[in-house]
């Protein structure tokens, strides 16, 4: 009986599943992104919560800022702006925040009065700031202020010319005493000669230590990115004071005792010797005894965040992603095992704590490939299974009948080493069969695609399935969660290797039968779109392609973006020192390669990839006669999420774009059964590496233009005329004695099943 009912109640499941309807276009974009949580000092049960919204009408993306109480469940709007804030920052009553369009006022809004006030503070931008624990002052930093006369001494010798970094300077920290909110008074605390990037000061208000970056914030010298420190009790020393020395950047940083401070080096170097990028790593700095410890050091993925759980006393609770989940561990000590929680599968995100009379409040973002994200809070860790959910927002994604996910894995059959990747399938269609195949690439490299749900112009998955694709989100070499050796391995070969862990992915799929081999499309943005370029020039197999911002060279890349310590990385050297490794992984020397309609995306002052390499990639497509489009976001610049309308458009034209050329296989057979040529006859290797012209151009089969049969039968033919030669080697095909070798055609499943086969697609 219990089988019996359990086996109805699966039929029942995916029967009221079935009636739910399909998520439309305009709906995909109605998703709430979380995009901060802060919780209340005092343990006041409430909750900070920053939210981002579309408004269609004003062309702009809004974001709320909500005070959320546990204890009468009411949520009050503070603030709404068109632009985002800095994480806000909470003491007693005060809670600061920053609104980036309007970055020389930080606004305090008072819980007691429920008024906010504004603080005009000067003329240049705030980037970074932070309040005092015991005391009413506020601590912040800007670009050093010009005097008028220098300012217009400058622009009298200049005029409208641009002199490259000939404004650039460093940064003064100041200190603000708010003890009278209507008249309160600013004192510069030092000046320093880098960008501040975040500021903190220690629970006793003794220290601030802040963190620095380029003040052109370009990436170009590991020099510009340390920590320093300032002891606020003795004012006579304005010198601040360096506290790290190494080759990476660091991150997160926060107060963990009032004598040592945590943060975090993800992806962006090493504090051990020469620069080297590892995955996400959580670090604590004693002020007393100069030294660094590395928590969580047995832990073979990457830290994605932490807090301190009970302020500190029992340790600090850490998210910890491994492979294609991000889950919740706690470490009491630094020489502590690290414990997982028990919770839900999926990805935890965003999680605060805050505790005081020895009571604890612990809030945290959470979704999974099936549940949308929303806030939850628990009171026990130890209970996290039981969190509740304090929000709803994303209601509308649960009455709707989704994509459904699961992990999927494969092997490199160049070096046997296994590849993890998540399989989207289209809704009701789950563990189907010979489905249509979209390869959709993460950025990065050094992320990961997960367990999560995500809704926005940059993840589109789910709406690239509920459209009837089945994706495949390849976690190629590079990506986050699988071990420092892993992320390394895109190193020297930034394109050829995680290209080549895709295309076995895409094999092994066709393998198993889980994807139709002549229905196969590619796509990514960002990293993901070097990548995509790259493997329409290794493989014709893919009907059509979706890139965005990605670049097809490396030494305009590394000139023009902002992050070129990243190239020289990746390539190993300076354009100079390795030209051979430059132009071998470099998509644009072997465009001439390239048979795939390709859709491309930019934003139009994108400096992380430079606007260039899309122009470069659509007139190259252009002249070698390939469909090509090119769409350019006004005003955006790497991520295109300053105006809604770009973000719907962009994802809009890649379904058309994916409708129109998604299926050209179909058409081909459907054309070539029309005048009577049964091409089921031959392998899908043979028709596409046939030489010569394609047995049907692209454009033809869209013009409806038709071709004799012998024509066509000549273009196949190895030898040229209407015949259809093949070898049947048994050394390995690797000399011009193989038929196929000598004729520049791969082999195929006619010739042979030798795995030993040398001329085969890889």
């Amino acid at each position: 009986m219990k089988y019996a009912f359990g086996v109805l109640l699966f039929i029942w499941t995916g029967y009221s599943l079935s009636l739910m309807p399909k998520l439309t276009l305009d709906e995909f974009f109605k998703y709430t992104d979380f995009t901060s949580l802060t919780l209340a000092p005092d343990n006041s049960q409430s909750i900070l919560i920053q939210t981002r919204h579309p408004i269609w009408d004003h062309n702009v993306n809004e974001y709320h800022l909500h005070l959320y109480s546990l204890d009468s469940k009411n949520m009050t709007l503070l603030t709404k702006h068109s632009s985002g804030l800095l994480r806000p920052r909470w003491h007693g009553e005060w809670i600061a925040y920053l609104i980036a369009n309007l970055s020389n006022t930080i606004y305090l809004y008072s819980t007691r009065t429920e008024q906010t006030f504004s603080l005009p503070l000067g003329n240049e931008s705030i980037h970074a700031f932070t309040l005092s624990n015991i005391n009413t002052s506020l601590y912040f930093a800007t670009r050093t202020l010009w005097t008028d006369e220098t300012d217009k001494a400058y622009k009298n010798e200049w005029k409208d010319v641009i002199e490259y970094r000939g404004k650039e300077r460093g940064d003064t920290i100041y200190r603000v005493n708010l003890e009278d909110i209507n008249q309160f008074q600013i004192e510069i605390l030092t000046n320093i000669s880098l960008r501040v990037a975040e500021l903190i000061c220690s629970f006793d208000g003794k220290h601030l230590v802040f963190s620095t970056e380029s003040t052109s914030q370009q990436m170009e010298s590991m020099d510009d990115y340390e920590i320093y420190a300032m002891d606020l009790t003795d004012r006579s020393s304005t010198v601040p004071r360096r506290l790290t020395n190494n080759q990476a950047i660091e991150r997160n940083l926060k107060w963990f005792d009032n004598e040592s401070f945590l943060f975090t080096v993800s992806s962006e170097g090493s504090i051990d010797g020469e620069y080297r990028d590892t995955q996400g790593r959580l670090y604590s700095f004693d002020l007393l005894s100069k030294t660094i410890h590395r928590w969580a050091d047995q832990f073979a993925g990457s830290i994605r965040g932490y807090d301190l759980l009970e302020n500190g006393r029992k340790g600090l609770i850490i998210l910890g992603q491994l492979n294609t989940e991000i889950q919740i561990y706690t470490q009491q000590s630094i020489s502590s095992p690290l414990a997982k929680k028990i919770g839900w599968n999926g990805t935890y995100e965003s999680i605060v704590t805050s505790c005081a009379n020895n009571k604890s409040i612990i809030a945290f973002l959470h979704s999974s490939f099936d549940a949308p994200q929303e806030v939850y809070f628990i009171d026990n860790i130890d209970q996290l299974i039981l969190a509740q959910s304090i929000t709803n927002e994303n209601r509308l994604f649960r009455e709707r009948n989704l994509p459904k996910g699961t992990s999927y894995r494969w092997l490199n059959e160049d070096d046997r080493t296994e590849i993890e990747g998540i399989l989207l399938y289209p809704p009701d269609k789950f563990q189907q069969k010979n489905l249509p195949l979209l390869v959709l690439i993460h950025g990065g490299p050094y992320l990961a695609d997960l367990n999560v749900f995500y809704a926005d112009w940059y993840h589109s998955a789910i709406m690239m399935a509920t459209e009837g694709w089945l994706v495949l989100r390849p976690n190629y070499r590079g990506s986050s969660g699988y071990g420092d050796d892993f992320l390394y391995g895109v190193r020297l070969e930034m394109v050829s290797r995680p290209g080549k862990d895709i295309l076995f992915g895409v094999d092994a799929l066709i393998r198993d039968g889980i994807v139709d081999s002549k229905r196969l499309v590619i796509g990514g943005y960002s990293y993901g779109g070097y990548l995509t370029n790259w493997l329409i020039t290794q493989t014709t197999h893919f009907n059509a392609a979706i890139t965005g911002a990605g670049a097809i060279e490396h030494v305009i890349d590394w000139g023009t973006n902002d992050m070129p310590i990243s190239n020289a990385y990746f390539l190993g050297g300076f354009p100079w020192q390795m030209p051979t490794r430059y132009q071998e992984e470099a998509a644009i020397f072997q465009l001439n390669k390239v048979k795939t309609p390709t859709h491309i995306v930019t934003g139009e002052t994108d400096v992380r990839v430079p606007v260039a390499e899309s122009y470069l990639l659509e007139r190259s497509l252009r002249v070698l006669g390939i469909p090509t489009k090119l769409i350019v976001f006004s005003g955006q610049g790497h991520f295109l999420s300053n105006n809604p309308w770009h973000e719907k458009i962009k994802v809009r034209e890649e379904l058309k774009w994916l409708q129109k050329y998604g299926d050209i296989w179909i058409f081909v057979l459907s054309r070539c059964i029309h005048i009577g040529l049964d091409l089921y006859h031959y392998s899908f290797h043979q028709v596409e590496k046939a030489p010569g012209e394609p047995t049907l151009n692209i454009q033809d089969i869209i013009d409806n233009t038709q071709r004799p049969v012998r024509e066509i039968m000549k273009l196949e033919s190895i030898t040229g005329e209407q015949g259809m030669l093949k070898c049947d080697c048994k050394q390995g095909c690797k000399t011009n004695k193989c038929k196929c070798k000598q004729a520049n055609v791969l082999c195929n499943s006619r010739c042979h099943h030798a795995l030993s086969c040398c001329n085969k697609r890889f």
